[in-house]
């Protein structure tokens, strides 16, 4: 076979901020056009729709987000065990831990979509979803139900590219199919005038789309240890391993989603449909930073655990947090005080560029404090402790997130901002959790060491 084009970055030697800063930009890139997905959709059928399609792209989107974090945190096991697999120096044990991964997430996805094709009704029924806009968005949550086996491979690719260190073959990838994804938006909606329908057939062309890339980019360059399609089928101990590590944070993210949903239901409810959709998608992208480098700081700490370098996987939650600070900052300054600005992207309605500024402005306060809060979530999950990052999250979803947005929506007069500063305060809770465990797990590491030391 050719040498390999497809690379193994080795993260426990050198310095660590400037490969984490190469390796986290194009997972934030990634990040940003998976996002643009949604907001493009938004636009498209804002520009050339009607107000119920705006409303069946925006709760069914939601809806798909929840679903899709499910699959997208029980990848986190391959993540996680890959990374920690290479960095022992055992490449040759990484094959079956894709193979088992591959199996498992298919068989999954088909059962995903057994479930939310045929009940994409009661599934809109679930999210308050307008009566005007009932149908559209039960029809949105069926199509994009439908393509949720390429979801699961596209994220399936995506966590062996990351648990590899590669995080430039996902971002040509997933650039390629937001391509797809606008041309398919501006044919099927604008020009064919198919609306909520035609934006979630243009989002699942472009998902099947990124994962034929990624089929061929593995194809032609190969992997950089032995694979082939005899590895793909079910095996206990691998599957058991990346179930093991990934079924909290699949849990922990398919829960804390569904907190969101409520929130949204709660919004929903209060007839702030409209400003709720604008608001969200904005909410999507001002996340986005501390989202790739909780991911970032997941594989290295991965891998360097996996090597026996506690130390250095410390060093590598310290300069992710500092990093994803300074992003923060900026990033939360602007929504705060101009929040305007980022709103009127997506709507002109005054009325819904006011409530939605007003939201931004609790969730400017939020991108702080997950400066914080991703990167102690990626450092723990890269060390396996995958139970306590479900154990906070739930904590912080449904003991705070939920119950002070109850409490919000009452508060009168009602607005988004109090609304939406349940999230912070969830977040604040989730960081003090965070900071306690950090100071157990490093006492109970000197203790081992020093046990080590004496044997």
């Amino acid at each position: 076979m050719a040498r390999s084009q497809i690379v193994s970055n080795n993260f426990t030697q050198g310095g660590i901020l400037k490969p984490l800063l190469r390796f986290s930009l194009p997972i934030l890139l990634a990040l940003i056009l998976q996002t643009a997905y949604g907001a493009v959709d938004l636009w498209m059928v804002s520009t050339y729709a009607t107000a119920a399609d705006v409303s069946a792209v925006s709760t069914g989107a939601q809806l798909m987000m929840s679903i899709t974090s499910i699959i997208t945190g029980l990848t986190m096991g391959t993540t996680v065990l890959m990374g920690q697999t290479l960095g022992q120096g055992h490449p040759e044990e990484v094959s079956p831990v894709i193979g088992g991964s591959i199996a498992l997430f298919s068989l999954l996805s088909l059962l995903l979509t057994a479930l939310v094709v045929p009940g994409a009704g009661v599934l809109a029924q679930v999210t308050h979803a307008p009566q005007a806009a009932f149908q559209q968005t039960a029809t949105y949550i069926r199509v994009c139900g439908g393509g949720l086996l390429f979801i699961a491979a596209y994220n399936v690719f995506g966590s062996i590219f990351r648990g590899m260190g590669d995080s430039r073959t996902p971002l040509m990838t997933v650039a390629i199919a937001a391509v797809a994804n606008m041309a398919g938006d501006y044919i099927l909606v604008a020009l064919l005038g198919l609306g909520a329908l035609g934006a979630a057939l243009a989002t699942v062309g472009a998902q099947a789309l990124s994962v034929l890339i990624s089929l061929l980019v593995v194809r032609r360059r190969g992997l950089p240890f032995p694979f082939s399609a005899k590895n793909i089928r079910f095996r206990g101990a691998p599957i058991g391993r990346v179930v093991r590590l990934g079924a909290p944070v699949a849990l922990q993210d398919g829960l804390v989603s569904i907190s969101f949903l409520v929130i949204l239901s709660i919004v929903n409810s209060l007839g702030l449909i409209a400003s709720a959709g604008v608001a969200e998608k904005l909410c999507g992208f001002i996340m986005l930073v501390p989202s790739a480098f909780s991911q970032s700081v997941t594989t290295f700490v991965a891998q360097n655990v996996g090597a026996g370098k506690l130390d250095r996987a410390r060093r590598v939650l310290w300069e992710g947090v500092l990093v994803s600070l300074a992003f923060g900052v900026v990033i939360g300054g602007f929504s705060f005080f101009r929040g305007d600005l980022l709103s009127r992207l997506f709507s002109q309605d005054g009325e819904i560029v006011a409530a939605s500024a007003s939201y931004l402005k609790a969730y400017a306060i939020d991108v702080l404090l997950t400066s914080f809060l991703f990167p102690f979530m990626g450092y723990f999950n890269g060390r396996g402790k995958t139970g306590f990052v479900m154990a906070q999250g739930l904590v912080g979803a449904f003991a705070v997130r939920i119950p002070v947005s109850f409490l919000m929506a009452r508060w009168e007069p009602v607005t988004l901002f109090h609304v939406g500063l349940a999230t912070p305060c969830s977040t604040l809770v989730q960081i003090l959790l965070c900071g306690a465990y950090f100071l157990w797990l490093g006492g109970r590491d000197r203790s081992a060491l020093a046990r080590s030391a004496t044997e």
